[in-house]
């Protein structure tokens, strides 16, 4: 495994590590995510799925785990993973908050989490995510920041979180959908006396969704650390996708799988680690099996010919976020 400061950040992190967004709650918008966790919804079959996906991650030398107060138990799980297993070991965790889980357990429900980027919900979910992750939380980013919550002018959430800052916590966000270029840019112009307050940026970027590429670019020149959200697509880049009309891209996906003697997904990933501005991408493997298929990515060393072929996948982002939209959670 290789690893590398986060950003100007002293935290150490993995070229790939682990979210939790699958791993913690029944329901996600993954394709085939209740086959992967065989529809035992039970919470403790659940935490001892996580805590097995965590144990081989380790094992394999993960250093970055990342959750999040909306992931439905997430946090909390792995905050017990934590404190049973690794006491000691240096790993680097970050969470976020801003939206609350409302699917009360349930794979369907009306609405899975609500967003609220107030001051309230930041104070009240930082107390939250300390008492799950106390002694571990290295990293607080919004969750989603996106133009129309307007968290990023928000001058009582932007002065918390420079106390939260100077009081030792790096300071992140997270970015989805269309706007994502627009919105790392506001986040590049919030400062202090020249300093930068978010010292990383999490973004959804993939074969598929480049378009945050000169911003992501910009941000690590900047000194912010870049994690990448959705490397395969939330399973549209794996074999799972039976969309007709990705089954020209599927094709090429499969050739270049068989010429690395990878599967899809590491092809995916593999691509993601290829951006020099990539710090770490996470694997969002909801079981063991899924996690070792996404780390043979580590193994894979694309010519230009294949990168080429690869960038010739990408969509519209219009094109790709309806397409995310349309996602079931299962």
């Amino acid at each position: 495994m290789d690893y590398r400061k986060l950003g100007n950040t002293d935290l150490e992190v993995s070229r790939i590590g682990i979210g939790t967004a699958a791993l913690g709650r029944p329901g996600y918008i993954n394709l085939g995510h209740g086959d992967d966790l065989n529809h035992e919804y039970d919470p403790v079959l659940m935490e001892k799925n996580m805590f097995d996906v965590l144990d081989i991650a380790l094992s394999f030398g993960v250093k970055y785990f990342d959750t999040a107060r909306s992931y439905g138990r997430g946090e909390e799980f792995l905050g017990k993973w934590l404190k049973d297993k690794v006491e000691g070991t240096e790993l680097t965790v970050g969470s976020k908050w801003g939206y609350t889980y409302t699917a009360d357990w349930k794979v369907t429900a009306i609405h899975h989490e609500v967003k609220d980027h107030s001051l309230e919900v930041l104070n009240r979910q930082w107390e939250e995510t300390k008492d799950n992750l106390d002694g571990y939380i290295d990293l607080y980013q919004i969750h989603s920041a996106t133009l129309d919550s307007g968290v990023l002018k928000n001058i009582e959430v932007l002065d918390r979180l420079w106390e939260l800052k100077n009081e030792g916590v790096k300071i992140g966000l997270s970015v989805s959908g269309k706007n994502q270029p627009e919105i790392i840019n506001e986040a590049l112009n919030v400062k202090r006396a020249g300093k930068l307050l978010f010292d990383t940026v999490q973004a959804t970027w993939n074969i598929l969704e480049t378009s945050a590429s000169v911003m992501l670019e910009k941000a690590s020149k900047a000194g912010m650390g870049v994690i990448i959200k959705e490397g395969v697509a939330n399973g549209r880049l794996t074999d799972r996708n039976q969309e007709s009309s990705f089954a020209g891209k599927k094709q090429v996906l499969q050739s270049l799988a068989e010429k690395h003697a990878v599967t899809i997904d590491a092809i995916a990933i593999a691509f993601v680690l290829a951006q020099p501005w990539c710090d770490v991408v996470l694997s969002g493997a909801s079981n063991i099996d899924q996690f070792e298929s996404n780390l043979k990515a580590n193994g894979v060393q694309f010519s230009e010919e294949d990168l080429n072929e690869l960038r010739r996948l990408v969509e519209e982002p219009k094109t790709y976020w309806n397409s995310r939209k349309e996602l079931d959670w299962n």
